[in-house]
C-alpha cells in the first residue's frame, strides 16, 4: 500500500497519457469510496469486498423472492401455473431441493455477521447500501421479466403459427400482466437510482468543500499560477460532481445489468444454437477491443473539451464581474476579443470531437445493424430442417440482442465512457492537489516563516521572499506590537507592505523568521477591497463569525459608519442583494469598519482599508476604531493617517528598514521635501 503522501501526489500528478489504466481507477476509487466506507490502508480492499458481498446477498434475497412468488402462484392459480408454467415449478422445486437454499441462507448471515463487524466503518453511512441494495435487486427483478418476457413472445409465436387462438390469448393477457406489473418496477428502479446519485452528488460535493476550505487549498491552488492543471475549481465542484455521482451509479447498474443479461440470456441462446453463441461472443470481444483503443483519444479531447468550455464560460464571468472597470476603459473591443478567442478554442477542440465522434458512429452503427439478422441466418436452417419450432426466432432475436448489448456496453457507450473518464482525471486531480500532504509537498523544499500563537504580534528576524524565491521583499524584520499599538506601515508601491500583512495572516509562508500571534479568530484583516459575501445585510455584519447581535445594536453600528439609511433603502437587514454591485467601494469600506466594531477583534491589520474614503470619513473611521482596545496595522499612503498611529514603519526596498514615532516620521518627511513615495499620494 501506498504511503498516503505518495497516493495524493499520484492523484494530482498531471496524467502524461489520457487512457484506462492504473491511476484513472486510483482516481475513481479515491472520489467513489468515502461516500460508501472511510479510506485507509487496505480499505479499498474491504470497500470492494462489501460490494461483492452486497451483490451476492441480492441474489440471495433474489433467489427466495422468486422461490415464494413461484410457489405463491400456483398456491392461488393452480390451473395456470401447471398448464403454462409447468417448467418453472418443476424447476424452482428442483432448485429447493439443491444446495442454493442452504447457500442463499449462509450468505444472508454471513452479510449480516459482516454488516456487524464492519458497522463502525458503515456508521451513517446505512442509507446509501440500503438504496444500492435496493437497486440491485431492483435491476434482478427486471432481468428476471425481461427473461420471462422472450418465453411468453415464444408461445405467442408458436400461437400464432399454429393457429392456436386460446393458447395466443392466454399468453398475452400474460404480457398485460406482466407490462403492468413491471411498470411501477421501472419507475421505482429510476427514482431510486436518481435518489442516490442526489444523496451522493450532496455529500461528496460537501466532503470536496470541506476539503477545499481546509488547510487554505483554495488560496493555495488559486495563488498557484504555475499549476495550469487545476483550472476551474467551480466546474469541477458543480458540474464534475454531478456528472460523475450520475454517470457512476449508471454504469454500475449497467455492468450488472450486462452480467444478468449475459448469464441469463446465454443460457437460451446457447439452448438455440451452440455456433450462435460462440461467434457472438467472438464478434463482441473484437467490438469492445475496437471501442477501446478508439476510446483512448476520446478521453484526451473531451478532457480538453471541459477545460476550454470552462475557460469559456469564467471569460463571461470576468467581464460580468468587472463591468464597470470595462467599461471605463472602453475594453469592449479587446473583452469581446479574449471571449471569441476563447470560444474559437473551445469550437476548434468540438470540431475534432465531432470528426472522432463520426468515426466511432461509423463503427458503432454498422456494428449494431449488421447483428440484426445474424439470428435469422443461423436459426433459419434449423428451423427448415425441423430441428426447431417457429417461435425460437423470436427468442433468439431477444436473447441475441440482449446478449449483444449486455456484450457491447463499452463499444455501444466509448463515447460517455471517454467524457466519464475525463472527469474522474479532472476530479481525481483537485482531490489529490487539495489534500494536506500535497500542500505540504508544495512547500518542502522551500525554507517557510514559521508561526507560533502568542498574546501579542511579535515579528523575529522575519524576511519575506516572492512565492517563486526571486526577490527579496522584506528582511531582517524584528518589530513588536503591542495591546492598544497603533502601527503604519508606508513605503514605495512593490516593497512588501501587503504581503507583510498576508505573512503575518499566515498566506505567504515563503521566507524565514518567526511570527508570534494570537489566534486567527482573535485578529481581523481588512483589505483594500471588502468581501461581500452572497447574503443578507445582517450577515454581511457579521462576516467572518456568525454571531447572532440584537438588531438594535447592528442598526446603531451602522450609524457610527455613517450607514444608517441601508437598512430602509434595501428593505431590512434580512433582504439578499449583490453588495458588491449595488454598495459603493467606499461604502463597502465602511461596512469592513463595522464588522471591526462588532466582533471587537485584539488585532486589526488594514491594508489601504479607507483609500476609497474622503478626509473626513477616514478621520471618523479611525477615531471609532481608536476609542476601542483593539491594536492595528494600517497599510497606507495619505500623510492624514499619521495621526492615528504611534508608530511609523518604512520598508524601503534594497535598504534597511525603519522604525520611527510618527511625530518624528513626519518632521523628517518634512524635512525630505516630501520626498517620499509615502507624501505624494495625496487622497
Amino acid at each position: 500500500m501506498q504511503d498516503p503522501s505518495s497516493s495524493s501526489l499520484s492523484l494530482g500528478a498531471t496524467p502524461s497519457r489520457f487512457q484506462f489504466n492504473r491511476q484513472l481507477w486510483e482516481r475513481f476509487v479515491a472520489i467513489a469510496q468515502p461516500y460508501f466506507y472511510p479510506t485507509g490502508p487496505r480499505q479499498t480492499r474491504v470497500y470492494l469486498g462489501l460490494l461483492l458481498l452486497l451483490l451476492f446477498v441480492v441474489v440471495a434475497v433474489a433467489f427466495w423472492l422468486t422461490v415464494g412468488l413461484t410457489l405463491l402462484g400456483r398456491a392461488l392459480f393452480p390451473d395456470f401455473f401447471t398448464t403454462l408454467a409447468g417448467q418453472l415449478v418443476a424447476q424452482v422445486m428442483a432448485l429447493l431441493l439443491s444446495w442454493m437454499p442452504y447457500g442463499a441462507v449462509a450468505t444472508l448471515a454471513i452479510g449480516g455477521a459482516v454488516a456487524y463487524r464492519l458497522r463502525r466503518g458503515l456508521q451513517q453511512r446505512w442509507s446509501q447500501w440500503s438504496l444500492l441494495g435496493l437497486l440491485l435487486l431492483l435491476s434482478f427483478i427486471v432481468n428476471g421479466i425481461n427473461v420471462s418476457i422472450s418465453y411468453v413472445f415464444r408461445f405467442v409465436e408458436n400461437a400464432l403459427n399454429q393457429q392456436d387462438a386460446n393458447t395466443f390469448w392466454q399468453f398475452l393477457s400474460v404480457y398485460g400482466v406482466i407490462i403492468v406489473a413491471v411498470i411501477p418496477i421501472i419507475v421505482l428502479y429510476r427514482y431510486v437510482r436518481l435518489k442516490l446519485a442526489l444523496r451522493w452528488r450532496m455529500w461528496l460535493t460537501e466532503h470536496f468543500l470541506e476539503r477545499y476550505f481546509s488547510n487554505r487549498a483554495y488560496y493555495e491552488l488559486d495563488s498557484n499560477a504555475a499549476n495550469t492543471e487545476i483550472d476551474n475549481p467551480d466546474q469541477r465542484i458543480t458540474q464534475d460532481i454531478k456528472s460523475f455521482t450520475a454517470v457512476t451509479l449508471s454504469f454500475l447498474l449497467d455492468i450488472l445489468d450486462s452480467v444478468l443479461t449475459l448469464v441469463a440470456f446465454t443460457t437460451i441462446l446457447y439452448t438455440i444454437s451452440k455456433p450462435l453463441t460462440i461467434g457472438l461472443l467472438v464478434y463482441a470481444i473484437v467490438g469492445t477491443a475496437i471501442a477501446a483503443l478508439t476510446g483512448r483519444r476520446l478521453i484526451k479531447i473531451n478532457y480538453d473539451q471541459l477545460r476550454l468550455e470552462a475557460d469559456f464560460r469564467y471569460s463571461m464571468v470576468h467581464v460580468r464581474d468587472n463591468a464597470e472597470s470595462i467599461a471605463f476603459y472602453r475594453g469592449e473591443q479587446l473583452e469581446r476579443e479574449q471571449v471569441t478567442q476563447r470560444l474559437l478554442t473551445a469550437v476548434r477542440n468540438f470540431d475534432l470531437l465531432i470528426i472522432w465522434q463520426s468515426l466511432i458512429d461509423i463503427f458503432q452503427y454498422g456494428y449494431n445493424y449488421f447483428t440484426r439478422i445474424v439470428p435469422y441466418v443461423i436459426v433459419a436452417p434449423l428451423y427448415f430442417a425441423g430441428e426447431t419450432d417457429f417461435g425460437t426466432f423470436t427468442q433468439a432475436a431477444i436473447a441475441f440482442n440482449q446478449v449483444l448489448r449486455a456484450l457491447s456496453l463499452i463499444t455501444n457507450r466509448i463515447d460517455e465512457i471517454a467524457e466519464f473518464a475525463a472527469s474522474i482525471n479532472r476530479l481525481g486531480a483537485f482531490y489529490g492537489h487539495m489534500e494536506q500532504p500535497y500542500i505540504a509537498h508544495q512547500h518542502e523544499h522551500r525554507s517557510e516563516i514559521q508561526t507560533h500563537i502568542d498574546a501579542q504580534l511579535t515579528l523575529e528576524k522575519l524576511t519575506i521572499l516572492t512565492p517563486n524565491s526571486s526577490q527579496t521583499l522584506v528582511q531582517d524584520l524584528s518589530l513588536q506590537v503591542g495591546a492598544n499599538d497603533r502601527l503604519l506601515i508606508v513605503g514605495a508601491s512593490g516593497c512588501g507592505k501587503s504581503s507583510l500583512l498576508r505573512a503575518i495572516a499566515g498566506l505567504w509562508t515563503n521566507g524565514q523568521g518567526q511570527i508570534l500571534r494570537p489566534e486567527v479568530r482573535d485578529m481581523l484583516f481588512l483589505p483594500q477591497r471588502p468581501y461581500m459575501l452572497l447574503g443578507t445585510l445582517r450577515e454581511q455584519l457579521t462576516y467572518p463569525h456568525n454571531y447572532q447581535h440584537p438588531e438594535v445594536t447592528l442598526l446603531n453600528v451602522l450609524e457610527q459608519v455613517n450607514l444608517g439609511g441601508l437598512p430602509e433603502r434595501f428593505g431590512g437587514l434580512d433582504t439578499i442583494h449583490d453588495w458588491l454591485s449595488v454598495l459603493s467601494l467606499g461604502q463597502q469600506q465602511r461596512l469592513a469598519f463595522a464588522r471591526v466594531l462588532l466582533s471587537q477583534p485584539r488585532y486589526v491589520m488594514l491594508d489601504e482599508a479607507t483609500s476609497a474614503l474622503d478626509i473626513e470619513n477616514e478621520r471618523h473611521l479611525y477615531q471609532l476604531l481608536a476609542e476601542t482596545e483593539t491594536a492595528y496595522v494600517s497599510v497606507g499612503h495619505r500623510p492624514s493617517l499619521l495621526e492615528y498611529h504611534h508608530r511609523v514603519l518604512e520598508l524601503r526596498g534594497d535598504q534597511p528598514w525603519q522604525v520611527a514615532s510618527s511625530a518624528a516620521y513626519g518632521r523628517k518627511s518634512s524635512e525630505r521635501q516630501v520626498s517620499s513615495p509615502f507624501i505624494f499620494h495625496k487622497g
